[in-house]
């Protein structure tokens, strides 16, 4: 009798681990199939890999949010299987993760990291936006106005009259200063003074300074008081946003390319500033400000 109970409880244990098991393995797949979707550590790059996730689990994908990750190892994160996909910058992979020189046509650039990409990494980029987030110029509108500013070689003929608010290390860098004189002729500046990039805007809205770098996606641009300079001579190679995905999980759900494609060909340069002034001017929670931009825009447009 005492080997019957014995040899009886021995097969419930069996038969609970075999259980425990199957049920772990079970989890293990469910949670292996999710599409992990990850983001930069900025505001713009959350806002634009939310809205990725929501059109994937519209179309009825699972979906993991790996958010905040490090610009500087994101893309490592991507090849080494720790994430899946996120919004990356055609600018950036070009010089910042393939090494090579500038290119100022948005679609040489894109071509030309499409194939690096596919070829070094087994990653497929889909489809650029026409959103640019690149190095640019701002002015006062004030002074735009007074002196008839709109392109950058406007700039350059009237900088005599205008203070530059500069960042420092512009105006040696190779793409900054350095750059734009190489391209647009030398800015002799009526006045120039380094003031930190955080305060920039500030020291315009106060009348300190009249001209400062800035990207061409930042928030504040939103602002009638401050005017984004037409970099009319293309000195600035192309940060077209656009999702870099592991091929293994795009072959494995092919469906991911229309439905990525179709967000990127809601996103431009404007409704991107937009988003980002919601966020970091009024204060807004990224996640309800794209899943506003995804229904009243992406959705809507199906």
């Amino acid at each position: 009798m005492k080997n019957r109970i014995r040899k009886a409880a021995k097969g419930i244990i069996i038969l609970t681990l075999s259980i425990s098991v199957l049920i772990g393995s079970a989890l293990s797949t469910q949670a292996a199939d999710k599409i992990r979707v990850a983001s930069k550590d900025f505001t713009e790059n959350e806002i634009v890999a939310e809205v990725y996730a929501l059109a994937l689990e519209d179309a009825g994908l699972a979906v993991e949010r790996i958010f905040d990750v490090g610009s500087s190892v994101i893309h490592t994160s991507l090849i080494s299987n720790e994430i899946d996909i996120y919004p990356e910058y055609t600018g950036t992979g070009l010089i910042s993760i393939l090494g090579l020189d500038p290119i100022t046509d948005p679609q040489e650039v894109y071509d030309t990291v499409k194939d690096a990409y596919e070829e070094q990494f087994q990653v497929t980029w889909l489809d650029y936006s026409s959103a640019n987030d690149g190095q640019g110029l701002v002015i006062r509108t004030a002074a735009a106005e007074e002196y008839g500013i709109v392109t950058i070689s406007d700039l350059q003929k009237y900088a005599t009259k205008l203070r530059f608010a500069s960042q420092g290390e512009f105006d040696e860098r190779a793409d900054g200063i350095p750059a734009l004189e190489a391209l647009y002729g030398p800015f002799d500046w009526k006045s120039s003074k380094v003031y930190d990039n955080s305060l920039k805007y500030q020291v315009l809205a106060s009348d300190e300074a009249d001209v400062s770098p800035a990207y061409t996606t930042e928030g504040r641009l939103t602002e009638e008081q401050f005017t984004l300079l037409e970099d009319d001579k293309q000195v600035w190679p192309p940060y077209n946003l656009a999702p870099v995905v592991r091929d293994e999980v795009l072959e494995a759900n092919p469906e991911i390319a229309e439905i990525l494609n179709a967000v990127s060909a809601a996103f431009t340069t404007e409704n991107i500033t937009a988003l980002n002034a919601q966020v970091d001017i009024e204060g807004e929670e990224f996640t309800d400000v794209a899943r506003a931009f995804y229904e009243e825009t992406v959705k809507s447009s199906k």
